[in-house]
């Protein structure tokens, strides 16, 4: 039975292990909190000590984890994956890093022999149970192809952008903008808010318009209603991608004016204020009042 070690249970990653259970394969799996596992093991998922115990027999290892430092951490720290790996087998980091970081992964883990492709991921918690997620995949043609067994569990789109690294540029530009819509939705109904609108014709109005996008559809009756149930991503997420993709700006485009700049201040009060809160509530912070 093929065997995939899943590193990472959190909104996305706990769906996303589920799907290589319902599709067969031999699952271990490791969290930071083995609670997030309970009810993958009475479905057949391994609990592993560490990523090291996940990742040791495994043909693939899947990551689905916060960031740089918890990323690198999976892979290379004290009792990593990449300690068990076997040679040639897949390292598949699905988790939104930082460009130079996924460069830095792919050295270091080809030089130990293995295979990393980024495949960072666009859907909702409801996406990745479903197996419907996109992925963003940056990996050298023969890499993705073995990869593609392992990848058809969990999303039913892939975009190749070209060798590593490639993906995750463009998950970082679409964070990025959606940082920028989010910020400016919240900006703009605060404004009407103030100046008296009728709230729930400027919320179909945005939803309907020009401006209409899938981040506006989405927030804009749930700001104007302060609805927040059900957080899909949280701020301190929609803040450290932002910062991820304005840090490759700079390096990219020298001294154009960057508008992300301003969405990743407004996503760094709103980490500071409520990291663990739905990125939407940005309205809060900017309708506050002096």
């Amino acid at each position: 039975m093929t065997k995939v070690a899943f590193i990472g249970l959190g909104r996305m990653g706990h769906g996303m292990a589920g799907r290589y259970l319902d599709a067969g394969f031999s699952v271990a799996v490791w969290n930071r909190s083995k609670a997030k596992a309970e009810d993958l093991i009475p479905r057949g998922a391994r609990w592993a000590s560490s990523p090291a115990d996940a990742a040791d027999s495994a043909d693939a290892v899947v990551t689905m984890v916060a960031d740089d430092e918890a990323s690198r951490l999976v892979w290379l720290g004290q009792d990593g994956a990449a300690a068990k790996m076997k040679a040639g087998s897949l390292a598949i980091e699905c988790s939104t890093v930082s460009h130079q970081h996924a460069l830095d992964m792919a050295s270091e883990l080809r030089g130990r022999g293995l295979s990393y492709i980024d495949c960072p991921v666009t859907g909702l918690p409801q996406a990745a149970a479903a197996g419907k997620l996109t992925l963003l995949v940056g990996a050298d043609a023969a890499d993705l192809d073995r990869a593609k067994p392992y990848l058809a569990p969990i999303g039913d789109v892939i975009r190749h952008f070209g060798a590593v690294g490639t993906g995750t540029v463009f998950k970082l530009i679409n964070n990025l903008m959606g940082a920028v819509q989010i910020a400016s939705l919240a900006e703009g109904i605060a404004i009407a808010e103030q100046a008296g609108l009728d709230m729930n014709l400027v919320a179909e109005a945005l939803a309907t318009g020009a401006v209409a996008s899938p981040q506006v559809i989405r927030h804009s009756k749930r700001m104007v209603a302060r609805d927040f149930s059900g957080a899909s991503f949280t701020s301190a997420l929609r803040y450290k991608d932002a910062a991820y993709a304005v840090k490759l700006a700079e390096n990219l485009l020298a001294d154009a004016p960057l508008v992300g700049r301003a969405a990743v201040e407004a996503y760094a009060r709103a980490k500071a204020e409520m990291p663990d809160e739905d990125e939407g509530r940005m309205i809060e912070i900017v309708s506050r009042p002096k």
